[in-house]
C-alpha cells in the first residue's frame, strides 16, 4: 500500500468517524491506521499524515 493510498484510507475513516453513530468497527480500524502511519513514519506521530491532508489533491476515479 502507497503512503497515498494509506492516507486516503484513514480519511475516509475519519469521514465515517464523524457521523451521526459511527460503528465501534471504525473506531477500531482508525487505531489500525494511525498505528500503521506511526510505523511507517517513526517519532513523526501523525505528522505525514496531517501535511498530506492540507495538499490539494486530485483523485482520479475509474
Amino acid at each position: 500500500m502507497t503512503n497515498d493510498e494509506l492516507f486516503k484510507l484513514m480519511a475516509d475513516l475519519e469521514a465515517r468517524g464523524e457521523a451521526d453513530r459511527p460503528a465501534d468497527e471504525v473506531f477500531a480500524k482508525i487505531v489500525l491506521i494511525e498505528s500503521a502511519i506511526e510505523r511507517r513514519f517513526p517519532g513523526q506521530m501523525l505528522r505525514p499524515y496531517k501535511q498530506w491532508k492540507g495538499r490539494p489533491h486530485q483523485f482520479v476515479t475509474r
